[in-house]
């Protein structure tokens, strides 16, 4: 489970949100490139709402994450040691592909982050609608990943990307011996693009 997670923690880094509303988008899947449907720039911020099964009942965390500079491989940094970088039709870390396009269902890609360990995406929804605290996202795009954590076990991430914004809700969740148990949901509530 542990490249799944580090997958979340470098995403809800970057994917916090902040605007007080929607901001326009594409129209419909205009937008065929990751890096469309992520965008990174010093000084893009977002603000993440922190809802996961695990916290005590009612309580929140937010947590937000900034973009701060841009190394010399072109990778952009946050303020939380994530590193993401648009290559070819791919965002990526220094690891994994975590978003490719075309945005067709039931495409997938792999990415080997171990000698032990590979994680298998695929998009499992194109043309979505998502309603998180900072709006409703149009032509979202949602994106599985799964990871080996055992003989009868599995790691599942789920984001969904809206064009524009960046990732909108991160879900994952532990199955065991074919029961699925939701461990982190994390949804935006606010974002601010400054940099382009």
């Amino acid at each position: 489970m542990r490249p799944v997670r580090r997958t979340v923690r470098l995403l809800s880094a970057l994917a916090l949100v902040g605007c007080a509303g929607a901001p326009a988008q594409p129209a419909g899947p205009a937008a065929e490139s990751a890096a469309a449907y992520f965008p990174l720039a010093v000084g893009n911020q977002w603000t993440w709402l922190d809802r996961s099964p695990s916290l005590p009942r009612g309580e929140e965390k937010r947590r937000t994450v900034r973009i701060v500079s841009r190394d010399a491989e072109g990778y952009y940094l946050d303020d939380d040691r994530g590193a993401l970088k648009a290559v070819g039709p791919c965002v990526q870390d220094r690891l994994r592909r975590i978003l490719c396009a075309p945005f067709t269902v039931g495409r997938t890609w792999s990415s080997v982050v171990s000698v032990s360990s590979t994680e298998h995406y695929e998009i499992a929804g194109a043309g979505e609608s998502a309603r998180v605290p900072a709006g409703t996202f149009d032509a979202c795009v949602r994106v599985r990943a799964r990871t080996r954590a055992g003989p009868d076990a599995e790691s599942v991430l789920e984001i969904t990307y809206a064009p524009g914004v960046g990732p909108v809700r991160i879900e994952t969740f532990a199955v065991v011996a074919g029961v699925t148990s939701p461990q982190v949901r994390a949804e935006l509530e606010s974002f601010r693009l400054e940099g382009r």
